[in-house]
């Protein structure tokens, strides 16, 4: 197995393709994987509505419970409608594939763009929800509330480049003692309530600062939907699911809808009757899950169990999505729309730098609202609702368009749906805007403009790589040298023309860690004919580097040298050096140390 050292220590040895049906996963695994997001929210979800109402006093705490119905009938229409965009498209990817394919290119752009901001808003408000919760039971601990966030997505970046099974294995547990735990409160709770066997909380006092309005309901209720983000997560990701793909994400997905429609009504009820009172944001208070599990558990060992696999399963709620946003960026790198290196597969069969960026901007955002739940929330859920309504207008489209069998039904459901939402869209958006909500209305539009402008590049560069028009070559038999090709186009047909204009025997070697990529070259390779072999070198660990190296080793112990010519294109702006893969660089630092080894970096120069 290639590879050593200290990384194979950190993140584990490379697995190969033929590995990756092994890594995906069952509906049981598939739970705590996808679920832990949405299932998590409720931690904060009802703490956010009391936070609302409160603002108009202790009298009105108890709207908390229709607004939470509310929000639960919207959950049941959501989970529904998306339980229909897994059967249409079993390939994932979720909204971004609905709407671009029903709604439009520009739909999808910003689907995608809504659904990656989320992601990134879900790890920071996990992870400093899971801090705020723990810091509520070990007080000593909360003036470093934001280290210890920040130290919360370290390790679930870390943890995520690991591979996806073995995140799977550690989250698990921990996702089932918060759901056991749960459970456990709701029904004692239910039970101490209409019995009276509780110790109500000591009186306090919740001056009105604000009439009750209907602006403040519906602000109530906006907070409140902040439980609804993580469903769209199964959609995105049903490739991680094995065979059979569509039924395992569905079961997965209507688990997540049934647990967060019960605990979210059941938590709203326990605060309604022992009359919580949630403590002003930022002072560093008890939070409302923590009130009520002492109450119900009178601070005792499962009182701490429950404080425990709260902040564990809000820190691995991030872990959704670092499920789901590599997998988005990794559609949007593909068709051409973020950085290819986006799409590249990593050693643990996961896109590692998607996981990465993900990491590093989720901890950009937790420093710069100083790890502040409160603050980061309002920024949360315009994102999600711009998908949802996007995903369900598209599905409601296509059963339009296509009318298959019981098409009516599709459109009953996702046509209502996409209604729903859109309204709570406007909602949220006027609710929170003025709190912070701006800056994601803000960022969606941008984030597209980059997707488009990233896009714009990739044709230029494609078309001017294209091999179309381009005459096969012509040419005598001479010489040879090593020039390695992972694609044959006009740079790579320079090169191998400058290969036998040397004088010495060449080949042309391409490394195979794509059988699709490798199907196209031989394609080509027919078609245009140049006049020199084709070394295919096969690569189980989709390592590039390596096996050319080996491959160049070997030749050099039966030639005196070896020349290696690397095709390369120069881009005409040093920013789009970034949006290309660097392994013309890793080739040639390989090779430099090597005796009786050349290396010749052959630039195909592109137009401005």
């Amino acid at each position: 197995m290639p590879g050593g050292g200290l990384k194979r220590l950190i993140f584990g040895h490379p697995l190969p393709t033929s590995r990756a049906e092994h890594e995906r996963l069952g509906w049981f695994l598939g739970v705590p994987v996808f679920a832990a997001d949405a299932i998590s929210s409720v931690a904060y979800a009802t703490q956010e509505i009391l936070l609302a109402l409160v603002l108009a006093g202790a009298g009105v705490l108890h709207l908390g419970l229709p607004i939470a119905l509310a929000i639960a009938l919207l959950v049941t229409v959501v989970t529904t409608s998306y339980m229909q965009v897994i059967k249409a498209y079993p390939g994932g990817g979720g909204a971004y594939t609905v709407a671009g394919q029903n709604l439009g290119r520009t739909a999808g752009l910003i689907a995608a763009a809504a659904l990656l901001i989320d992601y990134i808003l879900t790890v920071a408000v996990s992870v400093t929800a899971g801090i705020e919760n723990f810091t509520s039971a070990v007080v000593l601990l909360r003036p470093y509330q934001l280290w210890l966030s920040l130290a919360g997505i370290l390790i679930m970046t870390w943890l995520n480049l690991r591979g996806v099974r073995e995140s799977a294995k550690v989250v698990a547990a921990p996702v089932f003692l918060f759901v056991g735990c749960c459970v456990v409160m709701i029904v004692v709770g239910i039970w101490r309530g209409v019995t009276g066997h509780y110790t109500p909380p000591a009186p306090q006092e919740a001056p009105m600062q604000h009439h009750l309005t209907t602006l403040l309901i519906l602000r109530a209720f906006a907070s409140g939907c902040a439980a609804l983000t993580g469903i769209e997560a199964v959609s995105n990701g049903v490739q991680a699911f094995r065979e059979p793909r569509t039924r395992n994400a569905r079961l997965t997905l209507g688990i997540l809808g049934g647990i967060l429609v019960a605990f979210l009504l059941g938590i709203t009820y326990l605060s309604h009757v022992f009359r919580i009172i949630p403590d002003e944001p930022g002072t560093g208070g008890e939070t409302v899950l923590s009130e009520i599990g002492r109450i119900v558990f009178r601070s005792g060992p499962l009182y701490y169990a429950l404080q425990f696999s709260t902040l564990v399963i809000l820190l691995l709620a991030a872990n959704t999505s670092f499920a789901g946003f590599p997998r988005i960026a990794s559609l949007l790198a593909r068709d051409g729309y973020l950085p290819r290196q986006l799409a590249n597969l990593g050693d643990r069969l996961v896109f590692a730098n998607g996981i990465v960026v993900l990491g590093a901007i989720a901890a950009g955002l937790v420093v710069v609202f100083g790890g502040s739940t409160h603050r980061l929330i309002p920024l949360y859920m315009i994102g999600v609702f711009v998908s949802f309504t996007l995903s369900q207008a598209g599905m409601a489209r296509k059963w339009l368009r296509e009318r298959p069998k019981a098409w009516w039904l599709g459109v009953a459901i996702n046509g209502p749906g996409a209604f729903c939402t859109g309204a709570v869209l406007c909602v949220v958006t006027a609710a929170k805007f003025a709190q912070g909500a701006w800056v994601t209305v803000v960022a969606i539009p941008l984030l597209i403009l980059l997707h488009r402008r990233i896009r714009v590049h990739y044709d230029r560069v494609a078309a001017q790589l294209s091999l179309e028009g381009q005459p096969p070559p012509i040419h005598e038999k001479t010489h040879l040298v090593v020039v390695p090709v992972a694609s044959l186009h006009r740079g790579t047909l320079e090169a191998i023309e400058y290969a036998r204009s040397l004088g010495v025997p060449a080949e042309a070697v391409h490394v195979i860690a794509n059988e699709a990529e490798w199907e196209a070259l031989q394609r080509k390779w027919k078609e245009f004919e140049p006049d020199i072999p084709l070394v295919a070198l096969p690569s189980p660990y989709r390592s590039l580097v390596e096996p050319l190296v080996e491959y160049v080793r070997e030749q050099r112990d039966e030639y005196a040298r070896v020349s290696v010519v690397i095709p390369e294109f120069v881009v005409s702006h040093w920013w789009e050096e970034a949006l290309h893969n660097q392994s013309a660089i890793q080739l040639d630092l390989a090779l430099r140390r090597m005796l009786h080894v050349s290396v010749v970096n052959f630039r195909y120069q592109l137009k401005t």
